[in-house]
């Protein structure tokens, strides 16, 4: 379960477009978060399932991608391409035979595409060639159809799929995307099997949507969330009121990780169907020069953005982390503090949530005004680096009881390897 949002650069008061997502996955499923320079060379490329033939060069790209797979959940390329996907549930059933998964076609899009609408033809014609499908979950079996949103500096799409078939609407302002089909009647373009299966301008989402999936995963509802805070943004929508939206755990006032009726834009995992959980995050600021601010870390509410330009080189994120801890991969550690602060996650965000956002107002200032960019990211990981030292060694241990919820996490704490103090 995911979120995606963008604003279009008309929209921002800084005029650039804004991109944001968290990437939703099971509670060990470290993602990866990495640059990769360029490609040249003809041959065959391995996904994480098929082989595909590659292409003669492709564009830098700072992806973020579950730890066992090729394909990322998001990311961006060197000329500002920005790309994330949602797992989409439609009343037809995903295809298991392996094939193309959304993540492959993320990181494709984004090797091999320069503008928007060019990442956007190359992903619809990898579905249609090769087909998408196979086991997305990592413990637990996943299979599901994918929506993108796919931006650059000037234009934004919203592209849903079902099978070979798709859908594109082109963003008009502000534009969420989540868990559920969301083209209606205002779609750009479609698929000739897609526009079989109705009668004139319908509405696609409505025909897709598999409405027992959705009241599983609430996607509509996060999508209407999302829609929301955009909105209620108004003309102040900065980086920052991004990041806002990404760590929304929504209006209940008893609201807590254990406690959560629903989904929430920032996901918490706990018992039963519920075991995704934010494990990154991104937004993206895309104008004159383009800004990735990234978590590389679970829990955007109990992470700091930090930034990452392509022309500052990779992040300093340690050991690509796998699915068991490793206390050299910020990933891992981060999720010391993170599974602490479940414990009472109130009082840890009493404890850290205003010098986090301080901390953050400062990284935009110090990139905003930086002559020497590298220099000033490098600063800005350094400080967040020791903020999160500080805060997790503050933290007291304390158990989460016996309830399910505390249980449900024990397990997955022991089957990581996560030390207990």
């Amino acid at each position: 379960m995911c979120d995606t949002l963008v604003a279009l650069a008309s929209e921002t008061p800084r005029g650039a477009l804004l991109f944001g997502k968290n990437s939703d996955r099971e509670r060990n499923e470290a993602q990866v978060l990495e640059m990769h320079p360029p490609r040249r060379g003809l041959g065959d490329l391995k996904l994480t399932y098929i082989t595909i033939p590659e292409v003669a060069e492709t564009h830098a790209t700072l992806i973020s991608r579950p730890c066992w797979m090729w394909g990322a959940e998001m990311g961006a390329n060197e000329h500002g391409v920005v790309i994330g996907n949602e797992a989409l549930h439609a009343r037809v059933p995903a295809q298991r035979r392996r094939a193309l998964t959304g993540m492959d076609l993320v990181r494709l899009g984004l090797e091999r595409g320069a503008t928007a609408a060019q990442a956007l033809a190359v992903i619809i014609a990898l579905l249609e060639r090769h087909g998408q499908g196979g086991d997305c979950g990592h413990l637990g079996r996943f299979y599901y159809h994918n929506g993108f949103i796919i931006a650059d500096a000037s234009e934004a799409y919203v592209l849903e799929t079902v099978g070979r078939d798709w859908v594109v609407e082109a963003v008009a302002g502000r534009r969420a995307l989540s868990n559920a089909y969301s083209i209606g009647t205002g779609w750009s373009a479609i698929s000739p099997g897609l526009a079989a299966q109705g009668r004139g301008r319908f509405d696609v989402a409505a025909h897709l949507i598999d409405e027992a999936r959705d009241a599983v995963s609430f996607g509509r509802g996060r999508c209407a969330r999302g829609q929301e805070l955009l909105a209620l943004a108004d003309d102040a929508l900065t980086p920052g009121a991004m990041r806002a939206i990404l760590r929304d755990h929504g209006e209940a006032a008893d609201w807590s990780p254990a406690n959560t009726v629903g989904r929430t834009i920032c996901m918490h995992a706990a018992q039963g169907p519920r075991r995704s959980q934010s494990v990154a995050s991104m937004v993206s600021e895309v104008g004159a020069r383009a800004v990735h601010w990234v978590t590389a870390t679970s829990a955007p509410c109990t992470s700091l953005f930090k930034p990452v330009l392509f022309e500052a080189g990779p992040p300093p994120v340690g050991p690509a982390p796998g699915d068991t801890y490793d206390g050299e991969s910020l990933w891992w550690r981060h999720e010391r503090l993170h599974r602490a602060l479940l414990a009472d996650h109130a009082a840890g965000m009493a404890l850290i949530a205003a010098e986090r956002d301080a901390l953050e107002a400062g990284f935009q200032a110090r990139i905003d005004g930086a002559d020497d960019l590298a220099a000033a990211v490098a600063d800005c990981w350094r400080e967040a680096a020791r903020a999160e030292a500080r805060w997790t060694a503050a933290l007291r241990p304390a158990s989460l009881g016996g309830s399910p919820y505390a249980r449900s996490w024990g397990r997955l704490n022991q089957v990581a390897g996560l030390p207990r103090t």
